[in-house]
């Protein structure tokens, strides 16, 4: 599962609570069944993937990943064969067989966080809690160790619980996606709803793919607000847009290539900012001229109402 949120939308607090680190003032957090609240970290059989990896720099990647085994306050192994059997296994599991004598500064970024993951696993733990794994690391390797990361979550069964402020990253690990805002879940759902059917507002801000804006700017729109996935609004020059379609009049600022798409920026009449899409394999949008007025327009069937006004 992954939960997405903004900066300060209690994500990390969420991940610190069910790890033990800090203590709810109310309710209660059960683990299949059990209740954990009450109980120090190293009782709750929970691994945690930090965010700087937290690693050793002084030990090697095999000591690194040995250690929980040696010095768990449960149950620490004191057989050196089977540690060392135990760790190379897990290292041969997240692609490291061979770097065990390495030390921590003599690999890279992406080559740390699975060390990191390997020692959490290594103690076979009933969940991983993984706190931003991925955000130190580059764009291409990012989108890689997602793949790998949700490749070993379902070879060893082991559930896995991502908190990430990227919507592509939450959508990619998660089987189910969690979205904060104002440290409460706003909705929760499989990834393919949560980005087709976001459920309010708050929702479909963090999936970074849809416009949102007062309801009022369109003509027939009604009350509350309109959200329009930005891959789901033409453009055509004033009063030429199909009758069936909501018509939103704004005025182009700027166009920005990015790889595969085009993204397109307008200015709505109340000062909204609004974005379009348009994939390159398959072009559908005309030429535009900045600081020219156009219509955005959409079918109404592709516009999700929520309530309130947008902001």
């Amino acid at each position: 599962m992954s939960l997405l949120g903004a900066s300060g939308s209690g994500k990390t607090t969420l991940l610190r609570l069910i790890a033990g680190f800090e203590e709810p003032d109310a309710g209660q957090i059960a683990l299949d069944g059990t209740r954990l609240d009450g109980k120090p970290p190293h009782q709750r059989d929970i691994g945690f993937v930090f965010q700087n990896f937290a690693l050793f720099p002084h030990l090697s990647v095999a000591q690194n990943v040995a250690f929980g085994l040696r010095y768990r306050a449960a149950n620490p192994l004191t057989d050196n064969e089977e540690i060392r059997a135990r760790s190379e296994a897990a290292l041969e599991l997240v692609g490291l067989k061979g770097f065990g004598h390495r030390g921590i500064g003599a690999i890279s970024g992406g080559q740390r966080q699975r060390v990191a993951l390997a020692r959490t696993l290594v103690c076979e733990p009933r969940i991983v809690l993984l706190d931003e794994p991925l955000g130190a690391l580059d764009a291409n390797l990012r989108a890689r160790m997602c793949d790998e990361l949700k490749a070993i979550r379902e070879r060893l069964g082991v559930s896995f619980l991502h908190v990430t402020g990227s919507e592509t990253e939450a959508l990619t690990m998660g089987d189910r996606v969690a979205v904060l805002s104002g440290g409460r879940i706003v909705q929760a759902d499989a990834p393919e709803r949560l980005f087709a059917e976001p459920a309010n507002a708050q929702a479909a801000r963090h999936l970074n793919a849809w416009n949102i804006f007062d309801a009022g700017l369109c003509a027939g729109g009604g009350a509350g607000q309109l959200g329009v996935r930005f891959d789901q609004i033409d453009i055509s020059a004033p009063g030429q847009a199909p009758g069936a379609h909501l018509r939103l009049p704004a005025r182009f600022l700027a166009g920005e290539f990015n790889g595969p798409t085009a993204l397109s920026f307008f200015r709505a009449a109340d000062g909204s900012l609004l974005q379009v899409t348009d994939h390159l394999s398959q072009p559908r949008l005309p030429d535009l001229v900045e600081g020219q007025d156009y219509d955005l327009h959409f079918a109404p069937q592709t516009a999700r109402q929520f309530p309130g006004a947008a902001r």
